[in-house]
Formats: structure tokens, C-alpha cells, sequence
């Protein structure tokens, strides 16, 4: 309950000092609101992704490439406190073990929910994944965009920026090579 205040407060005070006024009537309640949204966007310090991949653990004969491409997610930048809106592409190559696949996306959305600067997030959850399910070989790569440079500074709306983490089999160029071309084939039609 005091960390609630003492954030409250601060963001009374952040108002005060950018000229607002705190107590007027859209505001009275913006503290409030912005502890509870940072709660939200934080959760991720409060989840381990070990525990989230250890959830759904299967011993598999399968040693083809795993891919989950597309996760969207949303982040923020550790430098200013501003959203970072992507997607997450996360393949594996099976060693004896499979994770539910609806546990890779739940683990990029841990990473996604602290303050974060990409090249950190895409190595995070290639070191998760290699950790956990110890496969043949783990790609990784993010596509995001970052407010801090559209909203401010260079102001360069549009501008998408990539980061890759390649572990095992996919530092190899053909295990890269087709990882890099699933990722950029288009998606199936809707049904």
C-alpha cells in the first residue's frame, strides 16, 4: 500500500512539474489509473518464464523446426518509458522435447512486460527457451517499433527496427536461410 502512494504521489508531482494541475477534475483520478496500468505493463517481473515453459514439457520424437511467428507484443522502453509495439518470431529444433505452443507466446509476453530494450528481449527469450527445453537450436527474431523515435527525438514515424538471437543449428546458414524464409512467407488465408 505505501508503494501505491509513493507512486500515486509521484505522479502528482510529475504533473505538477510538465504545469498541469493534479486536483483538476480529469486528473484527480490519473494517478490511480496510471499505478494500475503500470502494474499491468510490469507484470512481467512477477512471472518466471522457466516456470512457464516448464508448465508444458513433452518428451517428443519430433526434430523438425517448431516455429510461432507473428506474437505480437507490447513493451517499454527502458530509456524513456515509452511503448515499444511488435511481433516476435520463435522457432526451435526439437532435441527429444516439446513445450505446448501456447506457452512460447505467454513467455515472449513476460519478457515484454518489463522495461526493454530489444536486442535484450530477443536474447532473453532465445536464453529461456535453450534453458529450459535445451533443443538442437533456437532463432529468434523481433521486429518492433519504438515511440521514443517516433513521438520524440528523431521523429521517424514508421521505422521498424530487427533484432535476431541464433542459438545452436541456427547459426548454421541453412537452418537460418529457412527460419528467415518462414518468417517473411505471408500468412495463410482466413478460413
Amino acid at each position: 500500500m505505501e508503494n501505491k502512494q509513493q507512486f500515486e504521489q509521484s505522479v502528482k508531482n510529475m504533473l505538477s512539474i510538465i504545469g498541469e494541475d493534479p486536483n483538476r477534475e480529469g486528473l484527480i483520478k490519473t494517478p490511480e489509473r496510471v499505478f494500475k496500468a503500470f502494474q499491468f505493463m510490469t507484470k512481467g517481473y512477477q512471472q518466471d518464464p522457466e516456470e512457464i515453459l516448464n508448465e508444458a514439457l513433452f518428451s517428443s520424437s519430433n526434430d523438425e523446426m517448431v516455429l510461432i511467428k507473428d506474437i505480437e507484443f507490447y513493451s517499454m522502453c527502458e530509456h524513456h518509458l515509452l511503448p515499444i509495439i511488435g511481433r516476435a518470431h520463435v522457432a526451435y529444433i526439437p532435441d527429444g522435447k516439446v513445450v505446448g505452443l501456447s506457452k512460447i507466446p505467454r513467455m515472449v509476453e513476460v519478457f515484454a512486460r518489463r522495461l526493454q530494450i530489444q536486442e535484450q528481449m530477443t536474447e532473453q527469450i532465445a536464453d529461456a527457451i535453450t534453458d529450459v527445453i535445451q533443443p538442437k537450436g533456437v532463432g529468434v527474431v523481433i521486429q518492433a517499433r519504438h515511440m521514443c523515435m517516433e513521438m520524440r527525438g528523431v521523429e521517424k514515424v514508421n521505422s521498424t527496427t530487427t533484432s535476431s538471437a541464433l542459438r545452436g543449428m541456427f547459426r548454421q546458414r541453412a537452418t537460418r536461410s529457412e527460419f528467415l524464409n518462414f518468417i517473411n512467407t505471408p500468412p495463410p488465408a482466413r478460413y
